[in-house]
């Protein structure tokens, strides 16, 4: 045995998986105008307003995975574009809330829908959205997230 490992190693596969999706979402909201990262923190912004929440910055780059100096700059992207609002937060001087705009709501439920209808199409082979074999895709995915990468990240 040579030492190697047959065929592609997870990371590889989740890699190529994640690359491969990306093109996709960027492709299906392309009409509106909107990149996946883009997309990412106004989905974010459209579930967490249901929820009764407006974020900060940090709180949505700390939901959505990505860097706060990137958050910061696809925000004024989007503010420019008139579709999200940066407001400062009365809590904290330092810290900006952010918010959809009602152009930015619109947009972001239109997004929504066509991501929903692009993971459906991506996950067919497990047996859809709402199908068991996603169901349990999810639950290692979610298993794999919630492990610390780095060692000073352990409890």
């Amino acid at each position: 045995m040579s030492g190697t490992p047959e065929g592609p190693t997870p990371g590889f596969l989740v890699w190529r998986l994640s690359m491969k999706w990306r093109v996709a979402v960027d492709r299906a909201l392309a009409p509106l105008g909107l990149t996946h990262a883009q997309y990412s923190l106004m989905g974010s912004l459209l579930g967490m307003r249901e929820a009764g929440e407006r974020p900060s910055q940090r709180r949505l780059a700390d939901h959505t995975g990505l860097e706060a100096l990137y958050v910061s700059k696809l925000a004024r992207s989007l503010e420019s574009a008139g579709l999200v609002e940066r407001t400062p937060d009365p809590a904290d001087t330092r810290a900006v809330q952010l918010a959809l705009t009602d152009e930015g709501q619109a947009v972001a439920v239109r997004a929504v829908a066509v991501v929903r209808e692009l993971m459906d199409r991506l996950l067919a082979p497990l047996g859809g959205a709402g199908g068991a074999g996603t169901e349990a895709f999810v639950r290692e995915l979610t298993a794999l997230l919630n492990e610390p990468s780095h060692p000073e990240e352990q409890p």
